[in-house]
């Protein structure tokens, strides 16, 4: 039997899917998942969804990652060069650790080894990350990334028909 807490956690969910990616997967890869969930019935949130004009874009993702079942994170070359994408990472853990959300990683045309050791173009953008917000910030998203590229997911580079 679940908890009470548990729950009422997921009384308040509104999707079952929030989908975290970079720009550069978006008329590609992100695109294709994402019809494919909404045709399963899967009710998924992305960012271009719902935010409506006028509301405060940074507060919209976190409200819909807590209200999520599930996170998706579409991890590619360019991920950690957007600092949208690493707060959403940052809230997807918290989520995780605090309403039991699960997450499932997707490493598209990119190493899980290059997220969990931040090398290649994850190592070179936290690198200009931490010029313009510091080192506590960057260490923040250096310690989610580890731990979120430690979460079984799916290496499309390793997979047939990726």
């Amino acid at each position: 039997m679940a908890s009470s807490s548990s729950s009422s956690s997921y009384d308040r969910m509104t999707y079952n899917v929030f989908l975290s990616f970079s720009g550069e997967t978006r008329k590609s890869f992100s695109d294709h998942l994402y019809a494919d969930l909404k045709q399963a019935g899967v009710n998924t949130f992305r960012d271009d969804d719902s935010i409506q004009r006028g509301e405060d874009i940074s507060a919209e993702p976190s409200r819909t990652i807590e209200e999520s079942r599930i996170s998706i994170i579409v991890f590619s070359k360019d991920y950690a060069g957007s600092r949208w994408c690493l707060d959403e990472l940052v809230k997807i853990m918290e989520c995780k650790q605090k309403l039991n959300q699960i997450i499932f990683p997707i490493f598209y045309n990119v190493d899980p080894s290059e997220v969990r050791k931040q090398t290649i173009t994850f190592g070179d953008a936290l690198t200009l990350h931490r010029q313009g917000f510091g080192d506590q910030k960057v260490n923040e998203w250096k310690d989610t990334l580890t731990a979120a590229a430690n979460l079984s997911g799916w290496d499309l580079q390793t997979m047939s028909n990726g």
